[in-house]
């Protein structure tokens, strides 16, 4: 795997499973915890995310403008954030996200269709 689009997207996906957890876990496993102990371990976890987000996005300039990266960022968020947010925060499945994920499909068309 060469291509620095398909490298960036990699790294990006396992970025986002940090991201999430470092933004969004605490509310459910230390939630009864004071806010700067969730602070502090949140911090932690946003380390490795940045471990990979930073060269993510770096190899993903070599090819791709700021804004095809940021929407290709925001797709790949809300894809590891929905089944995070069902599963593991056991929220209830809204069609919200049906209408959040077809608003950044055409993010992508609008964003990507001189490459497509």
């Amino acid at each position: 795997m060469s291509h620095p689009i398909l490298i960036s997207i990699s790294l990006l996906l396992c970025s986002n499973v940090f991201m999430t957890f470092a933004w969004y876990a605490h509310l459910r496993e230390l939630n009864t915890k004071a806010w700067w102990i969730a602070a502090m371990v949140s911090w932690g976890i946003a380390l490795f995310e940045y471990l990979l987000q930073v060269p993510a996005n770096r190899i993903g300039y070599t090819v791709l403008s700021v804004g095809q990266l940021k929407v290709m960022q925001e797709v790949i968020t809300l894809s590891i954030f929905v089944p995070f947010s069902l599963f593991y925060l056991r929220e209830p499945l809204k069609l919200d996200y049906l209408w959040a994920g077809l608003c950044l499909l055409l993010a992508v068309y609008f964003m990507f269709r001189e490459k497509i």
